[in-house]
C-alpha cells in the first residue's frame, strides 16, 4: 500500500495515547503508528481487518471496531479483512447479503444463511474485500490499491515487486 502512495495508518487496540508494540501470531512484533482511540478521530478510505489469531479474535470482542465498521459502511466506504478476520465483518452484519471468503473453516462454520461463501482468493462485493491468508496477502494488497487509486498504480506496484501472477487480479 505504501508503495502506491497510499497514507496508511496502523493502530493497536490500545487505548489512550501509549502505543505498545503488537505481537503477531508467529511472533513478530510490530510497532503501530497510533492507537485506536487516537485512529477513531481521524477520517478514512478504507479499513481493513489483519488476520490471524488470537489477533482476529481481540478485534472481534473489541466494540470499537464494530462500531467503526458499521460508520465506514453508513459512510460508503472500503472495509476489508483478510484470513480470519473476516469473521468480524461477519459478526458485525457486513457480511449479509454478500459475497465473501476467509481462511477456510473460519466464516464458512459460522451461521451465515444470507452470505455466499466463496473459495476465490479475493472476493470484492460493493464496498466489502475479503481475502483468505498468508498466500493470498500480496493479491489482496494489489487489488486494495486498485480500488483506492486505479489499475494504472496497481500495475506499476505489481510490476516493481515482480508479481507475475497478473490474471489473478
Amino acid at each position: 500500500m505504501r508503495r502506491a502512495e497510499i497514507n496508511v495508518t496502523t493502530a493497536s487496540l490500545d487505548t489512550g495515547t501509549e502505543v505498545t508494540p503488537v505481537v503477531a501470531s508467529r511472533g513478530t512484533k510490530i510497532i503501530p503508528d497510533t492507537t485506536l482511540d487516537q485512529a477513531i478521530q481521524e477520517n478514512y478510505d478504507m479499513l481493513v481487518l489483519p488476520g490471524g489469531l488470537p489477533g482476529s479474535d481481540y478485534l472481534d470482542q473489541d466494540q470499537r471496531i464494530h462500531q467503526l465498521l458499521k460508520q465506514m459502511q453508513e459512510q460508503e466506504k472500503y472495509t476489508a479483512a483478510i484470513c480470519a478476520a473476516p469473521k468480524v465483518l461477519a459478526r458485525a452484519n457486513l457480511l449479509e447479503g454478500k459475497n465473501a471468503t476467509s481462511y477456510p473453516g473460519v466464516i464458512d462454520s459460522m451461521d451465515l444463511p444470507n452470505t455466499n461463501i466463496s473459495s476465490q482468493n479475493v472476493v470484492i462485493d460493493g464496498k466489502v474485500v475479503t481475502s483468505r491468508g498468508p498466500a493470498t496477502a500480496m493479491e489482496f494488497a494489489l487489488c486494495l490499491i486498485e480500488l483506492l487509486v486505479n489499475k494504472n498504480k496497481r500495475d506499476e506496484v505489481a510490476n516493481g515487486l515482480l508479481w507475475t501472477n497478473k490474471e489473478t487480479i
